[in-house]
């Protein structure tokens, strides 16, 4: 059975390790959220994401067709609360973001970067995170695809995007809706909004990847059961 993210929380040492962006996001329990784009026009067009009771976690509001140009994009809760804004800066060399809490970044230090990785024949992205000195995660796979995964500094999983499986039909459904799964600890506020920056580089480029690589680093995981079981009904 999948775990909602209304489970236990995280005992108060370990949550705090394990928060960047937001404590109350931060859960015992794996959880999986199932995301979806509110416009399938534009890429960075507006996401909701429900938990597995069909309870609104997060959501991402669209303001148009231009609203994907702006590059800002800022996360919400249910109530509309702004957690996290993710911001392109520029001029970067590696297409680098940097996402902020709250609502806009001027005036803010930054939480966490995300930009491509500068390993020559490395194809993935390196997330630093600013609040917390030497800790990295890479993101690997086709977020085109909706197939990847982010890797802590162990090179241990703690988050995957996958395709979505309907557990009636167990057909698999189109990449407007997938699945966000994490693991225990991993806040989930911090992975929503690296699933933001990634739909903001590749969102648009999902044709170029349907051998299920991106930048060249092919990956051949298959939706899980996991997918499937996570069905709910916003």
């Amino acid at each position: 059975m999948p775990w909602s993210l209304t489970a236990k929380r995280m005992p108060d040492a370990v949550m705090k390790s394990g928060a960047i962006v937001e404590e109350r996001y931060v859960y015992e329990e794996e959880a999986h959220l199932t995301v979806r784009k509110t416009s399938l026009f534009f890429a960075g067009d507006g996401f909701t994401a429900y938990d597995c009771k069909g309870e609104l976690v997060f959501r991402v509001d669209s303001y148009g067709p231009d609203a994907g140009d702006a590059g800002e994009v800022v996360l919400m809760d249910a109530s509309g609360r702004c957690i996290l804004t993710v911001r392109r800066k520029r001029p970067s060399l590696h297409q680098r973001w940097e996402g902020f809490v709250g609502e806009g970044g001027d005036g803010k230090k930054p939480l966490f970067s995300v930009r491509r990785s500068s390993i020559i024949g490395r194809s993935s992205m390196t997330v630093e995170v600013y609040t917390k000195p030497g800790e990295e995660y890479q993101i690997e796979g086709s977020f085109g695809c909706r197939n990847c995964n982010i890797f802590n500094s162990e090179k241990a999983i703690v988050a995957e995007v996958r395709r979505k499986v309907d557990a009636t039909t167990n057909v698999v459904l189109g990449k407007d809706v997938f699945v966000l799964s994490l693991k225990p600890g991993f806040d989930a506020a911090f992975a929503m909004g690296l699933v933001l920056i990634l739909d903001q580089i590749y969102g648009s480029d999902e044709d170029d990847y349907a051998d299920g690589s991106l930048n060249g680093n092919k990956v051949g995981v298959e939706p899980t059961s996991e997918d499937s079981s996570s069905n709910p009904s916003p």
